[in-house]
């Protein structure tokens, strides 16, 4: 396997990234819209039932209820709904010889996905950026000192975030899972982000919180903010989470 910068997937990720000089007259690819759903119009039909059996299971409101929410009342949220929601993206379920199992899938139970926090309103902690210890389940004083500001600039200034109680900044260590799986690794990592990501937002959801996945940032200020070396480690996916409106 050739060194991690030469590989077409570490490329790929370095060819995509925002910065702020290039993003106003970065060229994108023109590409024909389609529609949202694909029909097969001509095939036979089978209705599906509607009535489930896990009808009142707490499950299914929480994932009819989800939604990608902007608004957050300006209060703190619990230290313990943060626990849960940190145990249901990313704690340790299982562990089998070396190999340990989190909520949420991937490839290889080599878990490439990092977890930091831009902590803002949080009860008992002070604001400032940690770092999700999994294996112990603690966070890592990284530095107390509020970063919202900067997290929100980062993220091509949507002001949103800096109303949010926390948000939840994931890297991927690339060379955790292209070790093993090359260029094809590049692919699980994007994998693995969505599965921890889903999971935090049906979590915030059944904590009486609200979350919105942001994927649009500017890659090296956040790689900064994050004090990563992002030829080793990127920012790579970020959600806010906050006391939800009524």
């Amino acid at each position: 396997m050739p060194e991690l910068e030469t590989c077409s997937g570490y490329k790929y990720l370095i060819e995509t990234a925002y910065d702020r000089e290039t993003i106003k007259n970065m060229e994108r690819p023109a590409i024909a819209q389609i529609d949202t759903f694909k029909r097969y119009p001509e095939t036979e039909k089978i209705e599906l039932p509607r009535s489930w059996k896990l009808k009142e299971a707490r499950i299914v409101p929480l994932l009819q209820n989800r939604r990608s929410r902007r608004k957050y009342e300006q209060k703190e949220i619990d230290l313990e709904d943060l626990a849960f929601m940190l145990w249901a993206s990313q704690g340790i379920t299982a562990k089998s010889g070396c190999y340990t199992f989190r909520t949420a899938p991937s490839g290889g139970a080599l878990y490439p996905v990092e977890t930091y926090l831009s902590i803002h309103r949080v009860k008992g902690v002070k604001p400032g950026l940690y770092h999700f210890d999994v294996e112990s389940f603690c966070l890592d004083v990284l530095t107390e000192k509020d970063i919202s500001s900067r997290v929100t600039a980062a993220c091509l200034d949507q002001k949103f975030m800096a109303q949010s109680a926390v948000t939840f900044i994931w890297s991927a260590v690339v060379r955790r899972c292209m070790s093993k799986y090359g260029n094809r690794g590049m692919r699980y990592i994007f994998l693995d982000a969505g599965h921890i990501c889903q999971n935090l937002l049906i979590a915030a959801e059944a904590t009486g919180n609200a979350a919105c996945p942001v994927a649009a940032f500017y890659d090296d200020d956040l790689n900064d903010i994050l004090g990563i070396n992002s030829n080793e480690e990127t920012a790579i996916y970020t959600a806010a989470v906050g006391k939800k409106q009524g």
